[in-house]
C-alpha cells in the first residue's frame, strides 16, 4: 500500500484517467458550449454590399439589405444570442441617430425580430459611434477643458435605451462606463413599463488598447484625447471590485468585464467576490485579431487556440462570453473538425 502515499500517485492516477477520451470528458472541469457564446455583429446602411472590416477577417459592416442573410446563417448555426452595433450614416454632438425611431439600430432590431423572434438581441448602449467627436457621451467645454458631461449623457442614454427597447431589444448593455448609468436606466425602464428588460452593465471596462479594430468597424474612434477619464486604468485591479459593488447596488442584472483574455485575473477576482451574480466577459476585437493574424501566418493552430482561450475565460469565472469567433466555433462543432 506504500504506493498510495507516494507523492507521484495523483499524477499517475490522472494519467490513467486521461488515456480514454470519454473518461477525459467525464472528468473535465470546464466545458465550453455554443450556448456560452454571444456573437457580435456590425450593421451599417440600408443597401449595398457587405463591407469587410480589414482588421477583423471574416467580419463585415452589414447593410440592412443583407441582414436577413446574416441572421439566417446565425440561426442555422445554432447561435441563440447576438450583440449588435450600429454605424449611423450621420453623426452629431448628441449622437441623435442612436435614439431616432428610424435610426440604424432601431431598424435593424425590428428587422431581426421579424425574421428571428426567438433570437436574443443584446443592444449596445453608448454614443462613441454616433457622435461626431467619437466619445461615449455629450462633451462640454469647461473653461477651455473639453470633458464628458455625465448628467447630460445620462439623459441621452435614457432616450437611447427606451428607443431600443421599444424597437424590440431583449437586453441592454450600457458600455461607456458612465457614472450612474445602471441606476438611471433601471429607473427609466421601470417607469416606462419595461421592468422585464435586464441590464448588463459594462461594469469593468478598461481604457484598453484592445479595441482598435472595433473602432474601425464602428467608425467610432475619438477625434481627440482618449477615454481614460471615464474608463479604467489597466494597472488597477482593486478598482474592479469597487466598480462591481456599485453596479450591483444600482441594480445591474449581469456584470461585464472587458477585455477578457488579457484580464483573466480580474474575471476571477470579481467572480470569487460576487459568485451569485451572472458574469459576462467580452473577448474584444484586438484579442480576436491577434489570433487571426497568427493563424494566417501559419504560426498557430487557430481552432485549438480559440477553444483554449475561450475555455480559459470561462474557467476564470465567466458565465458567458461576447466574442467574434462564435460562428467559427459553431461550424467547428457542427463539422466535428
Amino acid at each position: 500500500m506504500s504506493h498510495i502515499m507516494s507523492p507521484t500517485f495523483p499524477t499517475v492516477r490522472l494519467r490513467r484517467l486521461r488515456q480514454h477520451p470519454v473518461i477525459r470528458d467525464l472528468i473535465r472541469e470546464t466545458e465550453l458550449n455554443l450556448d456560452d457564446l454571444v456573437h457580435a455583429i456590425f450593421i451599417k446602411g440600408d443597401k449595398g454590399d457587405k463591407q469587410p472590416v480589414l482588421s477583423m477577417p471574416g467580419h463585415y459592416q452589414i447593410p440592412l439589405s443583407k441582414l436577413d442573410e446574416e441572421i439566417e446563417e446565425i440561426v442555422n448555426l445554432g447561435i441563440k444570442s447576438i450583440m449588435i452595433f450600429g454605424v449611423p450614416s450621420t453623426k452629431d454632438a448628441y449622437g441623435s441617430d442612436s435614439f431616432d425611431d428610424q435610426g440604424i439600430m432601431q431598424k435593424a432590431i425590428r428587422q431581426i425580430k421579424k425574421l428571428a423572434p426567438d433570437l436574443l438581441i443584446i443592444s449596445d448602449i453608448c454614443f462613441c459611434q454616433y457622435t461626431d467627436h467619437g466619445h461615449c457621451g455629450f462633451m462640454d467645454d469647461h473653461h477651455g477643458c473639453i470633458d464628458l458631461n455625465n448628467d447630460k449623457t445620462l439623459e441621452l442614454l435614457v432616450k437611447q435605451s427606451i428607443s431600443h427597447v421599444q424597437a424590440g431589444a431583449n437586453m441592454l448593455a450600457p458600455s461607456g462606463m458612465i457614472d450612474g448609468a445602471v441606476i438611471t436606466l433601471r429607473r427609466a425602464l421601470d417607469e416606462a413599463g419595461f421592468e422585464h428588460i435586464p441590464l448588463m452593465g459594462h461594469t469593468v471596462k478598461y481604457s484598453s488598447a484592445m479595441y482598435g479594430p472595433f473602432r474601425q468597424a464602428t467608425e467610432g474612434a475619438p477625434k481627440y484625447g482618449d477615454r481614460s477619464r471615464y474608463q479604467m486604468d489597466p494597472a488597477n485591479g482593486n478598482e474592479a471590485l469597487r466598480e462591481a459593488a456599485v453596479d450591483i447596488m444600482e441594480g445591474a442584472d449581469i456584470l461585464l468585464i472587458k477585455p477578457a483574455h488579457t484580464y483573466l485575473d480580474i474575471i476571477y477576482r470579481v467572480k470569487q467576490t460576487y459568485p451569485h451574480i451572472p458574469l459576462c466577459a467580452y473577448h474584444p476585437s484586438a484579442e480576436f485579431s491577434m489570433i487571426k493574424a497568427a493563424a494566417e501566418k501559419g504560426w498557430i493552430n487557430e481552432k485549438r487556440v480559440v477553444f483554449e482561450v475561450l475555455t480559459s475565460i470561462k474557467r476564470a469565472g465567466a458565465d458567458f462570453i461576447v466574442n467574434y469567433y462564435t460562428k467559427e466555433v459553431a461550424r467547428w462543432i457542427i463539422n466535428k473538425e
